[in-house]
């Protein structure tokens, strides 16, 4: 037994829950007891890990299953990778210092460290003991609670065989469907009908008819926009039944005081759900209804905006004005700063503008722009993005077109719009046919966010792009208020529906004023193997991607992408990301501290989630 330590009687009960981390592995425990410097416990540590992992590799430790063992092996390789001396420099701190410190009792290490750390190495002791019972799966414990056998389909043959999986798998697709069921769709019968009431009530509100409403002209003139927004918004709540909070209402006016663009079209507002806020339709409100923690940020540099928040770099990878180019063969283009609807976590919200004709950059700029493209043959793929390039009138769109056509080393040309979403009816029959009239392949790419967000007009917008040979395809946020379990899978089967193809899985922005919005990576490494993983190929043929500053997408499948390297005092981790040019030239790697996993788990409580079901995800590393 260690001596009591002489700690204040606080400090005393978390350096007693901080200590009982250690139980599955008290040799670790041990070690950092009886070091009596940072690198002896360092050195001891390597011993005690390369000897543990020897007994594992030989065999002589012997696991339940080889899951287990595979499991244990992973989490020494990444305990080793936190102890590491080189790592240390590269994340900028020792964790091993921390943990070394805490064991002997230290009160500044003690008052540190959070919960969040404690629960990371809780996790980590308890995988390389082979005690985290992570080869149970997490369904495993559910099927079991309801009485399903796990059988070794290999001891069966023939037609007993097939029969015996086909009925397991049933029953896993019965708790899939339960899961699923928790996120309606835009397609929905009850869903469509409360959205065809909310129509109504805002048609009557604007004193205007169908036609006008389907006009994206009528729409993008009436983008509820600063303190005029905010007053319209007060109005509605006054004069119908749309309910929307004082402190949602403060912070939009608070931002657009402020200079903080907010835009939000009549067609996005009827998804809201006018009479229960705040349940079915959260992701929606949290697309356009910014944080205090964003508005705060965003205010404090006010000034120094183009600068703080160009988290990827674009000022340091833009040959021309308009261009921003990471690539060998594409670039991107960007003729209009700013969205008919405006989302909170946007990459460049550092250069978006209010939704008017100052967000148009100019022709003089844009023709310069396509001459560049034209100069450099290397440009097989064109991506016209901003803002929203749709946000143009089709002319504007065409005279572009017409200049790219000239350029024969471009193959395709690829638009970034999230207008099929916030104001479908900007699709009209006359720009998809322009667009399908183009002699090069044109393809768009949007970001749909939650199954609520697809509605029949989605439906018939995407419609009307297929039939002229223009194919969408899906770059999901994985943010916050997206990542519960299950609902990308909802949004993934919602987007097959309506012909939309997945694409990538985007881990946000990884901006300080985002704060709200972020997910461990650790999540979004969870929902590809343990949800997506049961949809059929073509409904998960999206990749996961984290954003390397200045560099660009990052794959999250393997080890080989990323590795996690500390961990900090609020359990942050800390990941040295490898950038795609890693094997083709030279390049540097990047150091990237994560949300920790425990705030994450924490929030998801807050809004009624059982954080049991997620508990597999500290062993995603």
């Amino acid at each position: 037994m260690m001596e009591t330590k002489l700690l204040s009687e606080e400090k005393t009960v978390n350096y007693k829950i901080f200590t009982e981390v250690f139980s599955p592995l008290p040799e670790i425990g041990e070690i950092l007891e009886e070091s009596e410097s940072l690198e002896e416990a360092r050195n001891k540590l390597f011993d005690y890990l390369k000897e543990l992992e020897w007994e594992i590799r030989t065999g002589r430790k012997v696991f339940n299953n080889e899951i287990d063992r595979w499991l244990s092996l992973t989490a020494i390789n990444v305990f080793l990778n936190i102890i590491s001396k080189n790592n240390e420099k590269l994340a900028g701190f020792s964790t091993l210092k921390y943990l070394w410190k805490a064991y002997k009792g230290d009160e500044d290490a003690l008052k540190e460290i959070g919960e969040g750390f404690i629960e990371e190495f809780k996790h980590i002791f308890l995988a390389i003991s082979g005690k985290a019972d992570y080869s149970l799966g997490f369904l495993g414990e559910r099927l079991l609670e309801e009485g399903i056998k796990f059988i070794d389909f290999s001891k069966l043959k023939g037609r007993d065989a097939g029969i015996a999986r086909s009925n397991f798998l049933d029953k896993v697709y019965d708790i899939m469907r339960e899961y699923i069921s928790r996120y309606p769709s835009g397609l929905d019968k009850r869903v469509i009908l409360k959205r065809k009431k909310n129509k109504e009530t805002l048609k009557e509100f604007f004193g205007i008819t169908d036609e006008e409403w389907f006009n994206y002209k009528w729409q993008f003139k009436n983008v509820l926009r600063g303190l005029k927004g905010v007053e319209i918004l007060k109005k509605l709540r006054e004069e119908t039944n749309f309910k929307i909070s004082d402190d949602d209402l403060e912070i939009i006016e608070k931002a657009v005081k402020n200079g903080i663009p907010f835009g939000l079209t009549p067609y996005y507002l009827h998804l809201f759900d006018f009479e229960n806020p705040y349940v079915e339709d959260l992701a929606v409100r949290r697309q356009v209804i910014p944080p205090e923690w964003y508005v705060e940020k965003m205010i404090e540099h006010k000034e120094d905006r183009d600068t703080a928040f160009d988290f990827m770099g674009e000022h340091d990878t833009s040959p021309i004005d308009l261009i921003t180019r990471r690539y060998v063969t594409i670039a991107i283009v960007k003729p209009y700063e700013s969205c008919p609807q405006i989302c909170v976590y946007c990459q460049r919200n550092w250069m978006v503008q209010d939704f008017d004709a100052k967000a148009f950059k100019g022709w003089e700029k844009i023709e310069k722009a396509l001459d560049w493209f034209a100069e450099h043959d290397s440009m097989i793929e064109i991506l016209i993005t901003g803002g929203d390039p749709f946000s143009l009138s089709d002319k504007a769109i065409e005279r572009m077109l017409n200049r790219i056509s000239e350029m024969n080393h471009v193959v395709g040309v690829r638009f970034g719009t999230r207008t099929i979403v916030t104001a479908p009816m900007r699709i009209t029959d006359e720009l998809a046919e322009l667009l399908g009239s183009f002699e090069k392949r044109i393809m768009i790419s949007t970001h749909v966010e939650s199954c609520y967000e697809i509605t029949p007009e989605v439906k018939d917008a995407v419609e009307k792009l297929n039939k002229n040979k223009i194919y969408v395809y899906n770059q999901h946020v994985f943010h916050r208020y997206v990542s519960r379990r299950f609902e990308n899978v909802a949004l993934r089967i919602a987007l097959k529906k309506v012909g939309i193809i997945p694409y990538y899985t985007f881990y946000p922005k990884g901006k300080m004023e985002h704060k709200d919005y972020l997910v461990p990576i650790a999540r979004l490494a969870q929902e590809v193997k343990e949800e997506a993983r049961l949809l059929p190929g073509s409904f998960r043929t999206d990749e996961p991607i984290f954003n390397v500053p200045r560099m660009g997408k990052n794959h999250l499948r393997a080890w080989q992408d990323r590795e996690l390297i500390a961990i900090k005092p609020d359990g942050g981790r800390v990941y040295l990301m490898h950038p795609w040019e890693k094997g083709i030239y030279p390049t540097k790697l990047y150091t990237y501290k994560d949300v920790p996993i425990k705030e994450y788990l924490d929030s998801l409580k807050e809004i009624g989630e059982n954080i049991e079901e997620y508990r597999t995800i500290w062993y995603y590393y």
